[in-house]
């Protein structure tokens, strides 16, 4: 079994359309045999990162426009690091922030997981901040951290304890599969 992303720019900034979106994003890929495992929506501009598993072949390209969308990337291979597939399909939490990172060229998943494992015990020094999971593309081209935090303040001093960059810090909406 495989997981897979999809970055989608939403068409419209409204939230009943970011809604709709999901609803449709489900419904193809449940017709091409996979299950959208999570899908979070970025505040406005509207983004959705939405994982889907595919437990047979390769994840399908999805049109933007016959899904209502402006733009879509993916499908990518990623990998779930920090959180436990089935329980996480069980309990489909929310997250309130999501960092992406670009991974730097020639850092490979081994040396990733190792710096992760030997750096993680310092998210201690943020206890406002939970980290909840990260997607690393099987590519390393990437990887999304999702967070529970107060405000984008402490996901920052979160990120600057375990001495890992923030490229992108979005705030998410509330709305997810």
């Amino acid at each position: 079994m495989s997981l897979y992303l999809y970055e989608i720019a939403a068409a419209r900034a409204d939230r009943s359309e970011a809604a709709h979106l999901l609803k449709e994003l489900d419904a193809r890929l449940y017709a091409a045999g996979g299950e959208l495992i999570e899908a979070q929506v970025t505040r406005g501009p509207h983004r959705i990162f939405a994982v889907a598993e595919f437990p047979a072949g390769p994840a399908p390209q999805l049109d933007a426009a016959t899904l209502g969308a402006d733009d879509v990337n993916g499908p990518d291979e990623v990998r779930l690091v920090g959180a436990d597939l089935a329980e996480l399909k069980a309990a489909r939490p929310a997250a309130g922030y999501l960092v992406e990172w670009d991974l730097p060229p020639g850092l490979d998943m081994q040396t990733y997981l190792d710096r992760k494992k030997a750096k993680a015990p310092r998210y201690a020094g943020v206890p406002e901040v939970s980290f909840l999971r990260t997607y690393v593309r099987v590519d390393m081209n990437k990887c999304l951290c999702f967070y529970d935090a107060p405000d984008e303040g402490a996901v920052r001093r979160a990120r600057a304890a375990v001495d890992t960059p923030v490229d992108r810090l979005h705030g998410l909406e509330g709305l997810q599969r």
